[in-house]
């Protein structure tokens, strides 16, 4: 009550003034516009690690894989990857020599069916950067 009594006395640059002090002001129509997904790199699968080229051809198989957690969605809570629908990418391990546990490495594979992808991305760093797997020509 103090506020309104307050504002009605000082009028209005002094409302506009408790406003910005705020934050208050053009929030109704300062969203935020959603930040652009960065380039990435990009790789040939004929340059990555042999453990993920096998990675590869074990998702265009459809497995089987060695890790029960292959296959399973992969959320892009990081937002480094384009924004898809959820489900839309599902996450693969590449075996990472002398890993006593997963590693960090992974393929990142989008698109329905999961055999026939329309994207992957590798990751060495457990998704703090990704680079695009360029498509090769068939040999």
């Amino acid at each position: 009550m103090f506020l309104l009594s307050w504002l009605a006395r000082c009028g209005a640059p002094a409302v506009t003034a408790a406003l910005l002090l705020s934050g208050l002001a053009g929030s109704a129509h300062a969203k935020e516009a959603p930040t652009p997904t960065p380039a990435l790199a990009e790789v040939a699968l004929s340059e990555l690690p042999a453990q993920a080229q096998e990675t590869h051809r074990l998702v265009l198989a459809g497995g089987p894989f060695p890790y029960g957690k292959d296959g399973v969605v992969f959320g892009n809570r990081e937002r480094l990857l384009p924004r898809k629908a959820r489900g839309f990418y599902r996450e693969y391990t590449v075996k990472t020599p002398g890993a006593r546990d997963r590693g960090a490495r992974r393929l990142i594979c989008g698109g329905t069916p999961p055999t026939a992808p329309e994207v992957c991305y590798y990751t060495d760093d457990h998704y703090a950067s990704f680079k695009r797997i360029r498509a090769e020509a068939a040999r």
